[in-house]
């Protein structure tokens, strides 16, 4: 069974509720059709357009739209929002769908066919929020090298320019997320163009910010592999590893590559699956406080389908 079959298995065992916040568009439209005829998970449209066999929800006429506009109201009245604001933001689809999340009225939300990033993450941390026990929200990809081996590239999608202590929190959140999805125990790389001290160590302050972040992690989880600063080859191949990072319980074996900079990051996954062929899904969202995903602009029908089936997953825990 390959990585996105097991991922999909798993959010038809659990039956989630996922709600669309894109509800008109084409893509959408066909992925969450192809999604209950398959039993990927339980899909409610967000927006105007009927859909034969999918239910959907009209933010302008829903039944629920002034319990969410109070309920927004008490959430966000602090930062001066007033009750008619709030009951204006309840008409869209993006804020209402989240706000489903939050209420208990759906288990998970995927936006950003139509929307911006920013306001698909803005929008889930302003109402569904982080979860309280993770410091920082962050992004992965799940690459699928030659199709069907499974890696994490973290964070690819959020966090411009990550501290030591956010590097940290990204590592440890990205090491869950690849045991949820793939059951894999994981051995973390810390990325560098710098492989254990042959660059000198104040060469670059990228360099202290790893080493920082990994003293932070071995503080938090002692048992969680995690070793840097390592370049890309010493992490994934073994004979490398052998002559750059000789002893090392990660070096050759890593499954979860934290990237110094989202530039980096961004940069490294494209090329991968550009160019190297993997299959990368996401960007995955990690660290709010229920599922909440983002799609990009260009995204195929397959790739809104592949997000139900991790969003299932994500909310099957």
């Amino acid at each position: 069974m390959s990585v996105i079959d097991t991922i999909a298995a798993a959010s038809k065992r659990a039956q989630p509720h996922v709600v669309l916040s894109e509800g008109d568009d084409p893509r959408v439209i066909e992925a969450a059709q192809r999604a209950m005829a398959e039993g990927l998970a339980r899909v409610t449209l967000i927006g105007t357009t009927k859909v034969e066999g999918v239910p959907h929800i009209d933010p302008a006429s829903a039944l629920e739209k002034a319990d969410y506009a109070a309920a927004y109201y008490d959430l966000r009245k602090h930062k001066g929002i007033s009750e008619e604001a709030a009951e204006a933001a309840m008409t869209s689809p993006l804020a209402f769908a989240a706000m489903m999340v939050r209420q208990g009225d759906a288990d998970g939300t995927i936006g950003g066919a139509v929307e911006t990033t920013s306001n698909v993450v803005r929008t889930a941390l302003q109402i569904i929020g982080k979860d309280p026990s993770v410091d920082t929200v962050s992004s992965y990809f799940l690459m699928l090298l030659d199709g069907t081996r499974p890696i994490v590239f973290a964070d690819c999608g959020l966090v411009i320019q990550p501290t030591a202590a956010e590097l940290a929190s990204i590592a440890m959140a990205s090491s869950k997320s690849l045991t949820a999805m793939t059951g894999l125990e994981p051995k973390v790389a810390m990325l560098s163009f710098s492989t254990k001290g042959s660059v000198p160590a104040g060469a670059h302050e990228s360099l202290g910010r790893i080493a920082e972040a990994i003293s932070i992690v071995q503080d938090r989880d002692p048992t969680l592999a995690i070793d840097g600063e390592l370049q890309f080859d010493a992490a994934i191949v073994p004979d490398i590893a052998d002559r750059k990072a000789p002893g090392s319980p990660v070096a050759g074996q890593a499954n979860v590559f934290v990237f110094p900079s989202l530039s980096a990051g961004n940069i490294a996954y494209k090329i991968a699956q550009r160019i190297g062929g993997a299959t990368a899904l996401g960007p995955i969202l990690q660290g709010l406080a229920k599922p909440a995903n983002d799609l990009s602009r260009g995204c195929s029908v397959e790739d809104v389908h592949q997000m139900i089936a991790i969003t299932g997953a994500q909310a099957a825990g």
